[in-house]
Formats: C-alpha cells, sequence, structure tokens
C-alpha cells in the first residue's frame, strides 16, 4: 500500500491512538507505508479489536474512501506526521490519524476554543460574534464545533474579523452537519480548515460528539463558555480542557437565566470569570489588538458622547431585557419620550430590541 492507502487503513482501525501509530511506525523504522505489515503488527501491544481489524482490512471500504479522498482534496495526517498538531500529540487518546479540509497549518496555530448552547439566545450570539472577531484580529484561531447557536456565531465572528477558524466536526467530512451550515463550512475551509477524525460516510451518532468535544478542547490553549445550561455538552467540553490542563474561562449571566447556569457553574467551580475579550488575552498573554483597549468592564464606548437622559435611560435598560413600561417606572420618563430614545439607542447599537418588546444593553 502506499502512504495514504496506509492513513486511511489506519482511520478505520478501531480503539487504535496515536500512540500506537506511532508504534507502529517505530517498528517499522520509520516507515508508515510498512506500519501495518506483519513484522511491526507482531511486535506492538494493540487492543485485540485493532489487530483483528488490521488483519483483515475491508478492500471495498477503503477504496470508497481513497476515491472521497482523491475528489474532495481531503488531506490524511497520521499522528506521526509532521503536521500533526502537537497540542494533540499531548493527549493519552490522540485520534490515529486526521482528516482535514482546508489549510493544515491552522492546526498549529494559537488557538481558543469557543463554546455554547446550540439553542443560544440572539445577546448570546452576538456576544459569541463580537469576542470571536476580537480574537481573529489578535491572531487566535477560533475553534468550535459548527453546531447552531453559540458555535456557529463564533466561526462567523472569527470570519467577520478578517481572521481563521478551524471547526471541529463529529461526523465523517462528505456531509455537514447540521447541514444548513453547509455555506459556513465553505466559508471555513477557505479560511481555516475542517477537521474530524472520523471516516467518509460517519454519521452524526450521539456518541461522537464526545469524541468531538474533546478534540476543539485539546487544540487550544483555553476554552471560553459563552452561554450554556447546567447540564449541557459545552460544561463537557470544559471538564476536558480542565483534565487536559487548558485554561477555562466563562461569560457570568442572570442567576434566572437556564442558560447561564453553566457558566455561573463554572465560575463557582473555578473557572475565570471574564466579561471582555480583552481580559481573555491578557490570561493568554497575548497582545491585545487596538479594539479589546476601548471595552470597558463588559461594555464598549460607541458613537457620541450621551447626554445626562440617555445614559440615566441607559442605567436604566442592564443587560436584563425590559419593558417599556418598566423603564417608565425605573426612569420616570414618558412611554413617548422613552420610544424615541429607546430607537437612538438601538440605531447606535447600544442596545437591543428582544421578543415581548423588551429592550437590553448590548455588551
Amino acid at each position: 500500500m502506499d502512504a495514504i492507502a496506509v492513513r486511511a487503513v489506519l482511520a478505520r482501525v478501531p480503539a487504535l491512538c496515536g500512540q500506537h501509530v506511532r508504534a507502529l511506525v517505530a517498528a517499522a523504522d520509520g516507515d508508515i507505508t510498512r506500519a501495518i505489515e506483519q513484522e511491526p503488527l507482531g511486535s506492538v501491544a494493540l487492543p485485540p479489536a485493532a489487530r483483528a481489524y488490521l488483519r483483515f482490512p475491508d478492500q471495498d471500504t477503503l477504496n470508497s474512501d481513497l476515491a472521497w479522498i482523491e475528489a474532495s482534496g481531503a488531506q490524511l495526517l497520521a499522528s506521526t506526521d509532521p503536521g500533526y498538531p502537537a497540542q494533540l500529540q499531548q493527549l493519552p487518546d490522540a485520534p490515529a490519524v486526521l482528516f482535514v479540509l482546508g489549510d493544515v497549518s491552522k492546526l498549529s496555530s494559537v488557538q481558543l476554543a469557543m463554546v455554547g448552547a446550540r439553542r443560544a439566545t440572539r445577546e448570546g450570539c452576538d456576544t459569541a460574534r463580537e469576542f470571536a472577531a476580537v480574537f481573529a484580529r489578535a491572531g487566535i484561531t477560533v475553534t468550535s464545533g459548527l453546531a447552531q447557536g453559540i458555535d456557529a456565531a463564533s466561526h462567523a465572528g472569527a470570519l467577520s474579523g478578517g481572521g481563521h477558524t478551524v471547526a471541529v466536526c463529529a461526523t465523517g467530512l462528505d456531509r455537514v452537519y447540521p447541514t444548513q451550515h453547509a455555506g459556513l463550512a465553505q466559508r471555513i475551509r477557505a479560511s481555516g480548515a475542517l477537521l474530524s477524525e472520523f471516516p467518509p460516510r460517519t454519521p452524526p451518532l450521539r456518541m461522537n460528539f464526545p469524541h468531538r468535544n474533546r478534540l476543539i478542547s485539546g487544540l487550544s490553549r483555553g476554552t471560553l463558555v459563552v452561554q450554556a445550561a447546567q447540564y449541557s455538552g459545552s460544561l463537557l467540553t470544559a471538564r476536558r480542557a480542565v483534565a487536559q490542563g487548558r485554561a477555562v474561562f466563562a461569560i457570568p449571566g442572570c442567576i434566572r437565566d437556564p442558560l447561564s447556569g453553566g457558566c455561573n457553574k463554572l465560575i463557582q467551580d473555578g473557572a475565570t470569570l471574564v466579561q471582555t475579550p480583552a481580559e481573555v488575552l491578557c490570561q493568554l498573554k497575548i497582545p491585545l489588538p487596538d479594539e479589546a483597549l476601548v471595552h470597558r468592564r463588559g461594555h464598549r464606548i460607541r458613537g457620541r458622547a450621551m447626554d445626562k437622559g440617555y445614559e440615566m435611560l441607559l442605567d436604566a435598560v442592564g443587560f436584563e431585557p425590559a419593558t417599556v413600561d418598566v423603564l417608565v417606572v425605573r426612569t420616570g420618563l414618558s412611554g413617548e419620550s422613552l420610544t424615541s430614545m429607546l430607537l437612538a439607542l438601538e440605531l447606535e447599537g447600544r442596545i437591543a430590541s428582544y421578543p415581548g418588546g423588551r429592550f437590553g444593553r448590548i455588551p
């Protein structure tokens, strides 16, 4: 077999990890094309399932995989290859082989994982986009899982910031999951990379997502949880980050908001509370882009200086969305005056409108 075919076989071997591949290649005197020959196989301790598969690889499956690899332009990285990310090499359960569509070098760049709720609020997605754009302009590659909500917003924010992003997938790279992110996946491939340890035709099985999550955190210097319920996959990613010796950051939220429970719990358990991108960058000792310097205590200076009436209204709105009736009580202003002032603040990007006639400040 040639080197690509051997990598394709290794990618399908059950219970095989990066350490096993390194041992096989070492036993073959550094030649990966000989790694699955009888002599190396006989000298390396392998899980029974792995050894059984390597004795009788499925040739039809291999042929299908190789046809897709050639047609798609996918690259395969064995754990012994120079382009295999060093951050993953440190993990005891590092994948034997990675499938990559896009720029392989981005896998070895400085990365920050951003994760959160699939059913995130508009405010949560806006926060993810804003943070990711700042990180991208600071030279960080934003890594996430291509899921709905915070993941997608993080990828989009990094791209809007003119930076790079890596999407770690829980399926084979011959499909996009969820399907509505096909366009986003194309943009990520053009300015970053799509990554999976799963071979083509692998569906989005539930058991695959924890495996994907360990790669998201493992590739990154730290994991930022933007918005998450108390029992969610995002918290599992954060806990994997802790186990891998990575930093964990969380954005706090209202105690009455179910989508803030996970972040607040992480902070309670020792995660670093952050309210601005600058705080994350400082913790990671990464130089701040100029725009990060204008973030103060969770809000950004925008537009013109406000008169006292607008300042009072902005303080009254706060970060928990409130109705006009509530704001009338808080400010003593008339409903008519409030309506026009709220519109002006919304046009300036200082507040956002929410369902039910509510308004909230934009961090």
